[in-house]
């Protein structure tokens, strides 16, 4: 096998029965944080009711193999949030992929605060719009969070049912990422969670 070939195999999808496994683990954990009071972002009169955030049906086809192309060359920058709150980030690199058939290309980011916690430091953040926010999905876009081991062979496995809304969709006063303009997927992605509204 050559050693394109290898780097071919170096990253695969879980299996359908696995991913369905992998995203039901992961909406229970995000449930139980939600739940958690001292680590959810609901508004303490949303507490009493909350039942389970609202999922798009576990979705395969969304859970692709990227090829990511490092590119750390750039200078940091403020990324825009919510508020006049302007975190620094550097650009990690990029994610390009298939998605509805379509070639898709997303920039992923790296905090430069979580790069000083050693427990966050191989953090990589994705925030990204596509099609269904303000309809199906919140309107402010959503994230997905990487880490860098995640990335083998210059691939990883990028699974948008692991997508999450910014706090900001909750309740007020929280400072979130704007998802950049060149992170605007022109594709509906019907995966992870959607809006409750």
């Amino acid at each position: 096998m050559s050693s394109a070939a290898a780097q071919q195999a170096s990253v695969v999808p879980p299996n359908p029965a696995e991913h369905a496994r992998q995203v039901q683990a992961f909406q229970q954990g995000l449930n139980a944080e939600y739940r958690d009071s001292t680590r959810t972002p609901l508004p303490r009169s949303a507490r009493g009711t909350f039942t389970g955030l609202p999922f798009y049906p576990t979705n395969y086809s969304a859970c692709v193999v990227a090829r990511f192309v490092a590119d750390s060359s750039g200078a940091p920058f403020q990324m825009q949030t919510s508020t006049s709150r302007r975190p620094l980030y550097r650009k990690y690199g990029e994610l390009h992929f298939t998605l509805d058939g379509k070639p898709q290309k997303l920039t992923v980011y790296q905090s430069l605060d979580l790069l000083r916690n050693p427990e966050y430091r191989d953090y990589l953040f994705l925030p990204f719009t596509d099609r269904t926010n303000g309809h199906s999905s919140y309107g402010g876009g959503r994230y997905l969070d990487l880490r860098r081991g995640q990335i083998r062979g210059q691939q990883l496995v990028l699974d948008f049912n692991r997508a999450y809304n910014p706090y900001c969709a909750y309740a007020s006063g929280y400072a979130c990422p704007v998802p950049p303009p060149e992170n605007r997927l022109a594709v509906e992605v019907k995966a992870g969670v959607k809006s409750d509204h």
